[in-house]
């Protein structure tokens, strides 16, 4: 069988030459914490009175959007193999960190060092196994140890101090997972921490019974009509579909987002054909559409079937 080519990767640029300075000023440093230093004066200057306008508008609440979209955009930077874009679209999520931390700082809440300092501290506190004294043998071990160091930080949080994990009461397995989190995500938060708490399928098997039967249920509600059940059962299914992805060590939003590229790719392709038949797909019959959608199908399966077999 042929060897799998990796994907091609646009080269990074590393050695960007730093911006020219005007006479009398200090060279820009290249150095990560000098950069950093500059990006956070940077933020703080715009959020001024004689800054931008729009960035002094913005408050935590109007940025939330800003930041889970530059969040999906180093997702597919991430995937498109172009390292330079994803260097860039990480810098974008970087400023909204930076940005909510200047508003913070504004409010005299918190400043963008505290962030810092928390995450730093929390990392060294949550691998014991490199800067204590406790061992880990393996990737499971650690994320048992983390997971257990994260219950103690949240119920010592409540009692307003530190304690030790044997000396704190005994919370839900299911506790720590924010409400405010998408359903897809929330769900696959519930179902790992059920399965840590040895609540879970044996195999794979069992879960695709379990959305045969959810699916079962749908069609009897639907049947009945009453839409307050269909919502409910439809609701059971995603959630046994998002256990099936968490059981086979895959990403459901990730997953249906690679399904939603699929289906944007099939429908312009189907739009194309009608296109050239001198037709709107709009007008041409539901048979007709499923009919493109079958050979919108076949032709990406044809290259990777003669793909398939050349390797041979």
């Amino acid at each position: 069988m042929a060897s799998r080519k990796k994907p091609s990767r646009k080269p990074l640029r590393a050695n960007k030459k730093a911006p020219q300075v005007s006479k009398g000023e200090r060279p820009i440093s290249n150095a990560p914490g000098a950069l950093f230093e500059r990006l956070v004066a940077l933020q703080a200057l715009l959020r001024a009175p004689n800054g931008c306008p729009w960035d002094r508008e913005q408050t935590h609440t109007t940025l939330r959007t800003y930041l889970i979209e530059e969040a999906y955009e180093v997702l597919d930077a991430l995937e498109s193999g172009d390292d330079e874009k994803f260097a860039e679209e990480m810098g974008d999520l970087l400023l909204q960190l930076v940005f909510h931390s200047q508003i913070a700082a504004e409010e005299g809440r918190f400043t963008v060092a505290d962030v810092i300092r928390e995450v730093h501290e929390k990392m060294v506190r949550r691998h014991p196994h490199v800067f204590g004294d406790q061992r880990a043998k393996d990737a499971e071990e650690v994320l048992k140890t983390w997971h257990q160091i994260k219950a103690q930080e949240r119920r010592a949080k409540a009692m307003g101090g530190i304690s030790s994990i044997e000396d704190e009461a005994v919370e839900s397995a299911l506790g720590g997972v924010p409400r405010g989190l998408p359903g897809t995500l929330e769900a696959l938060q519930l179902t790992k921490k059920a399965a840590r708490a040895g609540f879970d399928w044996p195999d794979a098997t069992g879960i695709l019974e379990k959305i045969r039967e959810e699916a079962t249920e749908l069609e009897i509600e639907l049947e009945g009509k009453n839409q307050s059940k269909v919502e409910e059962e439809v609701g059971d299914l995603l959630f046994a579909c998002v256990n099936l992805a968490r059981f086979l060590k895959i990403d459901p939003e990730i997953a249906l987002k690679n399904a939603n590229k699929k289906f944007v790719r099939r429908f312009h392709q189907m739009e194309g054909a009608a296109e050239q038949s001198g037709r709107r797909f709009q007008d041409l019959p539901l048979e007709e559409k499923e009919s493109l959608w079958t050979s919108a199908k076949l032709d990406e399966r044809q290259p990777a079937a003669r793909k398939a077999g050349r390797s041979r």
